[in-house]
């Protein structure tokens, strides 16, 4: 079964390759979602990352396409 997560970009555009927060998998495409921040206990979670089909599913706006 082929995986639609994986995404191609045009050859001259960089992708970020990584692990979708929300489909719990790697993908091609990923960006920066959630900014987790670092706290004194050990359950941190971290930055959280999408690929293009969860953003278009779930409506995630990346953080560098976001308003100041």
């Amino acid at each position: 079964m082929a995986d639609d997560t994986q995404t191609s970009g045009s050859p001259t555009t960089p992708v970020g390759y990584g692990y979708c927060a929300w489909h719990h998998r790697h993908a091609r495409g990923v960006r920066l979602i959630r900014v987790e921040e670092a706290g004194p206990g050990p359950s941190t979670r971290g930055n959280m990352f999408a690929c293009r089909p969860c953003r278009q599913a779930y409506n995630l706006v990346p953080l560098a396409d976001r308003p100041l």
